[in-house]
C-alpha cells in the first residue's frame, strides 16, 4: 500500500495546480509518480514540500513545482522522443517516461545514473535510455529528439542541444548565472530558435566534464 497517495494529492493541488499548472496528463504524472522513493529514506517525510532535498554526490532533487511546471512547457505528448540533460534522482525522469513513447537521460555523475537506473526499473519504468557523459554533447546516436529538457542552468542557450532537435520540436532549459536565471522555453523553426520566457528559477551550474561543478538532477 502506498502511504504517500494523499500526500501526492495534496502537493499537486496546493503546490502546483494552485500556482497555474493545467495540464491533466502533467498533474496525473505527479499525482501517481511516487516521489519520496526518490529521496533518501530519512527525507521522506519532506518529500511532497514545496522546496528542493538533497538527494546525494552534492545535488538536489527540484522542488514539485518546477518539476511540473518545465514538464509542463516541454508539451510532451505520447509519441514524444525526449532527451534529458541530467537524470539526478531519476524523479523528472519518471514524469517525462509516464508522458512519453521514449525517453534518453544523460548524468554526469556515474552513482547518480546507475541508482536512477535501478530505481526507474524496480517502478517498472521501462522507457528509458541511461547514459553517464557530458551533457553539452546531448546523445547524437539517437537524434533527432521532439523534446529536450535541461535541468541544470547554462550560461547561454546550448545550440549543439538545438541542432538535436526536429523542426517544431521544443527546449527547456534554465539559462543565466547564479542570481540571475530564466527559465527558456524555445520552439525550432528550421535553423532558429523562437524564445520565451516561462520565469526566474535557481539551478546549479550546467558544466562540462572536466569543471569541478556538476549538473543538477
Amino acid at each position: 500500500m502506498d502511504n504517500y497517495v494523499q500526500a501526492r494529492r495534496r502537493m499537486v493541488e496546493e503546490q502546483i495546480a494552485a500556482r497555474g499548472v493545467r495540464d491533466p496528463r502533467v498533474l496525473a504524472a505527479m499525482a501517481a509518480v511516487p516521489r519520496h522513493v526518490f529521496v533518501p529514506e530519512g527525507q521522506w517525510h519532506h518529500a511532497h514540500e514545496d522546496h528542493p532535498l538533497p538527494i546525494g554526490d552534492g545535488q538536489t532533487i527540484s522542488q514539485p513545482y518546477i518539476v511540473a511546471a518545465m514538464t509542463e512547457a516541454l508539451d510532451v505528448t505520447p509519441e514524444s522522443k525526449v532527451l534529458e540533460i541530467g537524470t539526478g534522482s531519476g524523479y523528472q525522469t519518471a514524469i517525462l517516461a509516464s508522458l512519453a513513447k521514449m525517453v534518453y537521460t544523460v548524468e554526469i555523475i556515474r552513482d547518480l545514473s546507475v541508482r536512477a537506473s535501478l530505481l526507474l526499473r524496480r517502478l517498472d519504468i521501462r522507457n528509458v535510455r541511461f547514459r553517464v557523459g557530458d551533457g553539452h554533447l546531448g546523445w547524437p546516436e539517437f537524434v533527432p529528439y521532439d523534446r529536450v529538457i535541461v535541468t541544470a542552468a547554462a550560461d547561454t542557450l546550448p545550440y549543439p542541444l538545438v541542432e538535436q532537435i526536429v523542426n517544431g520540436g521544443k527546449l527547456v532549459v534554465p539559462v543565466g548565472p547564479a542570481g540571475s536565471q530564466i527559465l527558456v522555453l524555445g520552439t525550432k523553426h528550421g535553423k532558429k530558435l523562437v524564445q520565451r520566457h516561462l520565469m526566474s528559477v535557481a539551478f546549479v551550474p550546467f558544466v562540462r566534464k572536466d569543471d569541478a561543478r556538476v549538473t543538477r538532477g
